[in-house]
């Protein structure tokens, strides 16, 4: 039996020059994401240590004060009630959102083709409207005196005389109201990323616990959720740093009010900022804000290696 020569890989060459070419291509990039996105966010951390006022907006002069800001701010009962009221709503906006959005998902694996086609359209129309668009047509819709919302609930005869309801006129009315249209807007994304996950469920599966006598709903928590858990998760963390950041439907809606009622962080933020000019200020909440939603991106992180690593 003839033997097969062994060959020794050939000695790497020395002295070989780095190849630069991948960072010569990602430069653009990299130049337009420090110009458009760190260089803002490094001003805005700046900003949050001065007294930057309405005075510098004319003069150009401000004071470096230090941790001043986030002293004030911590000690200010405005923020922290704004902080609550951020966290509640984000909690009910996105519970809703995600409850319906899971809802009409697994709907769509159910229904025909044509029906399925004619949802998703539906869908991706709702989802592609500017959200400061749809903000003023559901302002128009809610309107007291001649709103459609008022006048439907009227002909139903069960809420007596609605026709002049005004629903930024108090809280759980201006709530909601946004509370609806955020969950409208935030639906489509949840729907149709679920259902393209749902439709990646190994059908073998579900049909196994089908002939195990499991009933339908019993199939789609065991089974279902147990292979949408990364995608919930990812949807889940994406819809609180939306919901967290509303503004435009607030502000549209009710100005944060009736007082402060609905003022949430983002409300706050802009109050303090570009109408009480306080805009160093601003930037301290801005940068608290922005560490909140750091940590619970790298919460979701942390996560989605756990589950990786389960499944």
């Amino acid at each position: 039996m003839t033997r097969t020569p062994v060959v020794a890989p050939a000695p790497r060459a020395r002295g070989r020059r780095p190849d630069w070419t991948p960072l010569w291509l990602l430069t653009p990039a990299g130049l337009v994401i420090i110009a458009v996105t760190l260089a803002p966010i490094a001003y805005l951390v700046y900003t949050s240590f001065t007294n930057y006022d309405q005075r510098t907006l004319f003069t150009g002069e401000f004071t470096y004060t230090g941790f001043q800001q986030y002293t004030d701010l911590f000690s200010d009962s405005e923020f922290w009630k704004s902080l609550v009221r951020t966290i509640l709503f984000t909690a009910a906006m996105v519970a809703g959102s995600m409850v319906i959005g899971m809802a009409i998902s697994h709907l769509l694996t159910k229904v025909s083709t044509l029906w399925r086609l004619i949802t998703t359209v539906v869908l991706i129309l709702a989802w592609a409207m500017p959200n400061v668009a749809s903000s003023l047509v559901w302002n128009w819709l809610f309107q007291p005196g001649y709103g459609v919302v008022n006048w439907g609930l009227d002909q139903l005869r069960i809420f007596g005389d609605t026709t002049d309801l005004n629903w930024a006129g108090d809280a759980p009315h201006a709530y909601t109201a946004i509370w609806l249209l955020v969950v409208w807007q935030a639906v489509p994304f949840i729907a149709l990323t679920l259902n393209a996950a749902e439709q990646q469920v190994p059908i073998e599966y579900q049909e196994a616990a089908r002939l195990d006598g499991a009933s339908e709903f019993t199939v789609y928590r065991i089974i279902t959720l147990t292979f949408l858990r990364p995608t919930l998760l990812l949807i889940t963390i994406l819809s609180v740093i939306w919901d967290y950041n509303v503004f435009n439907q607030i502000w549209l809606i009710s100005n944060g009010g009736p007082g402060n009622a609905t003022a949430t962080l983002g409300v706050f933020t802009y109050k303090t900022a570009f109408i009480g000019f306080h805009i160093g200020q601003g930037a301290a909440i801005s940068v608290v804000t922005t560490l909140l939603l750091l940590g619970l991106t790298a919460l979701y992180i942390r996560n989605l290696l756990k589950s990786g690593e389960e499944l």
